[in-house]
């Protein structure tokens, strides 16, 4: 089989902190004391890299990371605080060469302007790899560092509820047309707009150069951008997604999806719903992957597995719960497992690693290779950019004269 991107799976990483589980700060292998310098971030996409993954996540956030939903929670036996992911990916992205940096931005908070420019220039800094993971906040505290707006307290249970989806239908929303400013400001310049002509002391052609004058319930922007088009024309947009008002932002705007399905029925439920939403949306002959979230404590034996994440729980004086299903076990058996669900219609996955320093090179020396003997991964790096790994072609410049 060809390693073409359609023939294999994809597989990135989700990396916050120290680990998914609250305990992973306090493993021998955790590296706290280096959480907040660049070698650290460094070490784990090369990592990531040398498993030939085609993308990192980085998550992050306007307010200290809460075991709670929607507030504080005052603790202080948990990793709390955090660089800012955009420029986390900017200082790695030299140090790479084919794997993907994907920054999580938060759209309720930032102006998409600011976004545009930041994943533009990320996407030259990494010649052609970088892509953003959009988020939405509907928290108190954190509308609170702006000033700007204000959000009443919603637990959970009132999410559920018909206000409470209206509430969050709405942030949906306001995070499609986020995204959909930020895409036209990518196109904003044409591919030939910089002439950069020394003899006639042309440097842009300014016809080129083009107003987006967007118009739309939250957002007024004219446009055009101050950066030029990014190598990629268009870097990857992504989103988490767990019901049908965010599936439908993933459906309109995304070109990679993350779903949380525990099992292989919901696996092809979920995928499902996206690919209607994604009919209805007009994308319908458009590639717009699905991946899997799955949290992983992997080791060479099933029993040292559960007994890591039993001895974790025990730290965190609680055992670890997630939106995603939490697999414990072996490189083969997850690599089995994977298999199940790809077969449901998932393209790809997008691992979060329970304990970075540890089951990050669990994946990439151990499931990579398990996944490579089933001719199932790629063998080598098969493009330059981040589209390129995932089969999505350079789109065309929406304002440049056909």
């Amino acid at each position: 089989m060809s390693s073409t991107p359609s023939s294999h799976l994809h597989l990135a990483v989700a990396l916050d902190g120290t680990g998914w589980h609250p305990a992973s700060w306090r493993e021998q292998v955790a590296r706290p004391r280096d959480l907040f310098t660049a070698g650290y971030w460094a070490d784990l996409v090369a990592e990531a890299e040398r498993g030939l993954l085609d993308f990192v996540t980085l998550e992050d956030g306007l307010g200290l990371q809460s075991s709670q939903y929607g507030e504080p929670d005052g603790r202080t036996d948990q990793v709390r605080g955090r660089l800012d992911a955009v420029l986390i990916a900017s200082r790695i992205a030299p140090l790479t060469r084919h794997i993907g940096l994907v920054p999580t931005v938060i759209a309720t908070h930032t102006e998409p302007f600011h976004i545009s420019k930041a994943i533009a220039t990320l996407d030259y800094v990494s010649t052609g790899r970088a892509g953003l993971r959009v988020q939405i906040s509907a928290r108190p505290h954190e509308a609170d560092h702006f000033g700007r707006r204000t959000f009443p307290p919603l637990s959970l249970e009132e999410l559920q509820s018909p206000a409470g989806q209206e509430k969050l239908t709405a942030l949906f929303d306001e995070a499609a047309d986020h995204v959909e400013v930020v895409r036209r400001l990518w196109d904003s310049w044409e591919d030939d707009a910089e002439i950069r002509d020394v003899t006639t002391g042309r440097f842009v052609d300014r016809d080129k150069l083009h107003y987006i004058d967007f118009e739309g319930g939250h957002f007024s922007v004219k446009g055009p951008s101050i950066t030029p088009r990014p190598p990629q024309g268009q870097p990857l947009v992504t989103a988490l997604a767990h019901q049908t008002v965010p599936y439908r932002l993933v459906a309109r705007q995304a070109d990679v999806g993350y779903v949380t399905p525990h099992d292989a029925g919901q696996a092809r439920a979920i995928v499902a719903e996206i690919r209607a939403e994604q009919e209805a949306a007009g994308r319908a002959d458009e590639l717009l992957h699905v991946f899997g979230d799955l949290v992983v404590f992997l080791d060479d034996d099933q029993a040292a597995a559960e007994d890591r994440r039993a001895r974790l729980d025990g730290l965190a004086g609680e055992p670890y719960s997630s939106d995603a299903r939490i697999f414990t076990g072996t490189p083969s058996q997850l690599a089995d497992l994977l298999e199940e669900l790809a077969e449901a219609g998932l393209t790809g996955f997008r691992l979060r690693p329970a304990v970075a320093g540890h089951d990050v090179p669990a994946i990439s020396r151990s499931l990579v290779p398990e996944l490579q003997r089933r001719d199932t991964f790629r063998r080598a790096y098969e493009a330059d950019t981040l589209r390129g790994l995932l089969g999505l072609t350079r789109p065309t410049n929406r304002y440049a004269a056909v």
